[in-house]
């Protein structure tokens, strides 16, 4: 399978919600077809939180077969309100009746660099990798969710991180400057290993960014969500109009 891109616009927030519910479910469905699992890697924010809430309502998801995993973690215990974990396990996991075969979180109130090295051993050993790459055997996730923030980062890959420039290591701890913080994050040879990558962005306020990043010359050290090129798979852009509607203005190659 060659990498392809496609860019899909709905009208609204909760058209994307459902989207990519839809979009979710098929990848889960083919994955456990094929591969008897589903390994999923999510991402926190707003958005990802109202398609949460729609799977954990959707009488017809099983999740047994589903085993989830974190592309990033604030450095915070897993009962903070602002962590990615937490969120996801009000919004999906306590709501399932089935748990999923395995929920494997990052440990945000750990050391940094312990943690990031126990998470990467952990995604070594649990995620079997990518044949087509066999020089690497990078782990090669069935889905990881991603969003895009105002200043084009994604995952916690920020604009001008140390994390950007690793080529060998698939999860960091990574110094953010401009937020006066540590985040653990997948880094790129993890995120381009994917089969598939689902990017989510959704509001006006992203439009600037969003009309830049798909539209200029490739700089991920501005814009780090341009460096998500996946290697052999699918590389999905879910927007909303919203977030579309710069588009239109934009330079044109």
């Amino acid at each position: 399978m060659e990498s392809r891109r496609t860019v899909e616009v709905v009208p609204t927030a909760d058209d994307l919600a459902r989207v990519a519910c839809e979009m979710i479910a098929a990848a889960a469905a083919a994955s456990i077809g094929r591969r008897r699992y589903f390994r999923i890697a999510l991402a926190g924010g707003s958005t990802p939180q109202a398609i949460y809430r729609l799977l954990a309502d959707d009488p017809y998801m099983d999740f047994s077969d589903w085993q989830i995993f974190w592309s990033d973690e604030r450095c915070v215990p897993p009962t903070s309100p602002e962590s990615n974990y937490a969120m996801a396990k009000a919004a999906l996991l306590d709501q399932l009746a089935r748990p999923p075969a395995l929920v494997f979180r990052m440990a945000g109130e750990g050391e940094p660099d312990a943690a990031a090295t126990a998470y990467e051993r952990a995604v070594r050993e649990l995620v079997p990798p990518n044949p087509a790459i066999v020089t690497r055997q990078a782990p090669r996730f069935d889905l990881v969710l991603l969003g895009m923030g105002a200043d084009g980062h994604t995952a916690s890959l920020f604009p001008d991180s140390a994390a950007l420039d690793e080529r060998e290591r698939l999860v960091v701890a990574n110094h953010v400057p401009q937020l006066a913080t540590t985040r653990l994050t997948f880094t790129y040879p993890l995120i381009n290993a994917a089969r598939r990558v689902l990017i989510l962005v959704s509001g006006a306020g992203k439009a600037p960014t969003l009309r830049d990043v798909l539209a200029s010359p490739q700089n991920p050290r501005r814009f780090p969500v341009q460096g998500v090129q996946l290697q052999r798979g699918n590389l999905t852009w879910l927007v909303d109009q919203p977030a579309y509607a710069l588009m239109a203005h934009a330079p044109s190659d």
